[in-house]
């Protein structure tokens, strides 16, 4: 956002000034200010992509400027001032697009004006839109554009569609390279007719959980709502999610549902997933037309599963040897350290711990395991497993205590004495209930 030299600047000390002495009143009471937020962008030629972002053709610098937007101001925005035209001496001067919104709401302007003073970075592209259909009355005499906004770190997405009347007016200055008239402030000005928003670009849900799309748009009068589709793209295939068209809606994924009736026909079509499954994972399109124009909007959900971490003994080892099962994670990256711990010492991460491998659930999620021989030394030492994986907010630690080999040693012979004297019992309690043996008969014969 900027455009005159030190303006940006400007505005980021003025928020940050009011930002210690301005109180922030409640929603209810909030003040509204119109202002003008400028955007630098590119203007992309000769591309025929509708509702996405060109993918080829030339670049050239291009303005933004959308007019007298109402945002909440805190007292902070008093310093601002509108646009006042284009460039006075620039070797190589933008093209600048003047852009009313009395038509539309922009929902997520606040966001687009305070992006460079939160850190973040608005991608602009600028790129001639082709209607649909041809009925429009005045074809001929108008050409419209799209424009897409999005704000780094998963902030939100906008596409705008620009309309824009030639003026025939003797004397007017065309653009020599769109072939359009210029105002007197050297400006091609435009009226956003039309658009479409997500609050967010990507969402991490847990495995099981409901996820919540948004999709809002906003459209000019005179235009009607025709359909809302939701599309699944990943791993190169696609599928239709939900379909409405016209008051009847159709969910090709099970459970999948919008919102109501009249929260859709006010520019609400969020998706709403319940029990999500791995299979839910992927870019999902929101493409919302009307009688003359149809916008995309994309939001890449992502599944995770925490795993399940435990710790063993090795059965019949003969050195003491650790397994750490790590259970259930998904997606596949994960890292498995050990650590040991002395009662009086510093902990020391252990290399040489060897992998299983691989294994996959029917439900997708993965398990693998780590061993380790232990070395508990004289005074024993607690061993730790250490699992770090995206789904964790911070990593997953499992101990358990090794005893010396000595006192191994000891409770080795207690047990097999007492197993030997289990043992000498079983055979003694035997021998006395066993029959004393009879005397044989003899047959005595007299002769």
């Amino acid at each position: 956002m900027g455009w005159e030299p030190g303006w940006c600047l400007l505005l980021c000390l003025v928020l940050t000034g009011a930002a210690g002495t301005a109180i922030e009143a409640p929603k209810a009471e909030r003040q509204w200010q119109a202002v003008d937020i400028i955007l630098d962008c590119f203007l992309v030629i000769e591309d025929r992509h509708r509702g996405t972002f060109a993918s080829s053709g030339n670049r050239e610098k291009a303005l933004l400027v959308l007019k007298q937007v109402p945002v909440p101001d805190d007292g902070s925005l008093e310093g601002i001032t509108d646009f006042q035209g284009g460039p006075v001496a620039e070797d190589d001067p933008p093209v600048i697009f003047e852009a009313s919104v009395d038509l539309v709401q922009i929902p997520q302007a606040e966001a687009l004006l305070h992006a460079d003073c939160n850190g973040k970075e608005v991608t602009c592209e600028i790129s001639q839109y082709f209607l649909q259909t041809t009925q429009e009355a005045n074809v001929e005499t108008a050409t419209w554009f799209i424009t897409n906004l999005q704000i780094s770190q998963a902030g939100p997405s906008v596409s705008l569609v620009m309309k824009t009347l030639k003026n025939t007016e003797n004397g007017a200055v065309w653009h020599p390279m769109l072939n359009l008239p210029l105002s007197p402030q050297g400006t091609v000005q435009t009226a956003v007719e039309f658009q479409v928003t997500t609050d967010t670009q990507s969402q991490n849900h847990l495995l099981g959980s409901s996820a919540s799309l948004y999709c809002g748009f906003s459209m000019a009068p005179g235009l009607d709502l025709l359909g809302v589709e939701w599309r699944l793209q990943h791993k190169g295939s696609g599928q239709l999610v939900y379909s409405w068209k016209t008051g009847q809606g159709q969910a090709k994924r099970e459970g999948a549902t919008l919102g109501p009736e009249q929260l859709l026909t006010a520019g609400n079509a969020s998706l709403t997933l319940p029990g999500l499954t791995l299979k839910d994972e992927g870019a999902y399109i929101c493409q919302i037309t009307t009688s003359l124009y149809q916008v995309q909007q994309i939001i890449h959900l992502s599944i995770q599963a925490p795993p399940k971490v435990q710790v063993s003994l090795a059965n019949g080892a003969l050195l003491p040897t650790l397994i750490c099962s790590v259970a259930g994670y998904y997606p596949l990256d994960v890292v498995v350290t050990w650590i040991r711990e002395e009662p009086s010492g510093i902990p020391a991460q252990i290399s040489g711990a060897s992998f299983s491998s691989l294994r996959q659930s029917m439900a997708g999620t993965y398990s693998i395991s780590s061993t380790v021989t232990a070395e508990p030394g004289p005074t024993g030492a607690t061993y730790i497993c250490q699992v770090t994986h995206i789904s964790l907010e911070e990593p997953l630690r499992v101990s358990t205590k090794v005893v010396p080999h000595t006192e191994q040693r000891m409770v080795f012979g207690v047990i097999f004495a007492s197993i030997l004297f289990l043992l000498t019992l079983l055979f003694l309690g035997l021998h006395r209930q066993a029959p004393s043996p009879r005397p044989a008969k003899t047959m005595r014969h007299f002769g």
